[in-house]
């Protein structure tokens, strides 16, 4: 008769491995390709004072052309 080693008294530690295993790396698997962010404030593209300074024009400007349309007419 040949003295093999059996299966079944490996097969559960290699299991009980890869079960663990498993239960590590599954909560991993939803978190693909998602890269945590920096909390930070978000900034504006323009300070106050040039957003001011638009606003200035853009009302000045509607408001000369409106003075302007009433003396053509």
């Amino acid at each position: 008769m040949s003295r093999g080693i059996r299966k079944s008294s490996i097969m559960p530690a290699a299991s009980a491995k890869r079960k663990r295993a498993n239960e590590v790396h599954s909560g991993k698997i939803t978190q693909r390709g998602n890269i945590p962010q920096k909390k930070t404030e978000a900034k504006t593209p323009v300070g106050p004072w040039l957003l001011a300074l638009f606003v200035f024009v853009v009302i000045g400007s509607a408001v000369f052309q409106i003075i302007q349309s009433i003396r053509m007419a």
